[in-house]
């Protein structure tokens, strides 16, 4: 009996520029239809929670680091970045500061790519988002993220925001290292 080679496996396409340009986009309307469906009474719970399983990698591992939080600065948990996109309001899973990101609510948000780096697993981009609330006012917030493909299309996997540096004459924060829960 002949012995039956092992199946190659194809080699996974690159993740492209335009492919991280695309989730990128995803992820701007879903930010700017959950504070529409706020603003107009639907279900933001349920929308933000759609979004969160389209454009996050929950289903394995998500490294999160929200703009606007100093508590508990890591959504490590799709509850987690439930809570920070809609509010603890609406998702009370213990992230009190939470006031609801994406309830703003926003009519734009635009990136402005510093760089992406592609390869055939992942793909990382940085730079400035600029969000615009319904007044016309827009704040300016830097970024990284993390893709990797699932079921065709990118998913976050690692998603870091903060708010530019200005120096400030307060003394240093302190540190409290001895907690490991979701913080």
């Amino acid at each position: 009996m002949a012995k039956k080679s092992p199946k190659k496996k194809k080699p996974q396409k690159k993740i492209t520029k335009a492919e991280v340009e695309a989730a990128q986009a995803r992820w701007a309307d879903a930010i700017v239809d959950i504070g529409h469906a706020y603003t107009t009474g639907r279900d933001v719970v349920k929308r933000a929670k759609k979004y969160i399983e389209e454009l996050y990698a929950y289903d394995d591992k998500v490294l999160f680091k929200p703009t606007k939080c100093k508590e508990r600065q890591f959504r490590l948990t799709a509850e987690g970045a439930l809570s920070y996109f809609v509010g603890d309001e609406f998702a009370p899973h213990g992230f009190t500061e939470d006031g609801g990101f994406a309830t703003a609510p926003f009519v734009a948000v635009r990136f402005k790519n510093a760089d992406i780096i592609t390869e055939s697993s992942r793909a990382l981009a940085m730079g400035n988002y600029y969000f615009t609330d319904t007044n016309g006012n827009t704040i300016k917030v830097e970024y990284t993220f993390g893709y990797r493909r699932r079921s065709g299309k990118l998913v976050i996997d690692l998603h870091h925001s903060s708010l530019p540096f200005e120096h400030c004459e307060e003394s240093s924060p302190t540190v409290d290292e001895s907690s490991s829960e979701e913080v």
